[in-house]
């Protein structure tokens, strides 16, 4: 099973590469924060996410758990990836 630390990690080098440059990390003062209440990422930024959630992990992320209560936030996101009955092993 993928593990919370890989998932964090594969999550904050995509924020690096494609959002902040290498300052994902400081501005993520909490996995607890709003990625929309903080501008980690905008509305465009998270379809960008969870496109590359599902290419990375090989699943199918289901429209209808696509909230913020999912997905507005490390930790959230984590713990649905974590849970996720497809994930197997780690990121490709």
């Amino acid at each position: 099973m993928t593990d919370y630390h890989s998932i964090r990690s594969t999550i904050v080098d995509w924020l690096d590469d494609n959002y902040h440059f290498g300052d994902t990390e400081d501005l993520l003062t909490s996995d607890e924060i709003s990625f929309m209440d903080h501008a980690i990422l905008d509305s465009l930024g998270f379809v960008q996410l969870i496109l590359f959630l599902e290419n990375t992990f090989h699943i199918t992320l289901e429209r209808k758990d696509l909230t913020r209560e999912n997905f507005d936030g490390m930790k959230k996101i984590i713990d649905y990836l974590t849970q996720h009955p497809d994930i197997k092993g780690t990121p490709k």
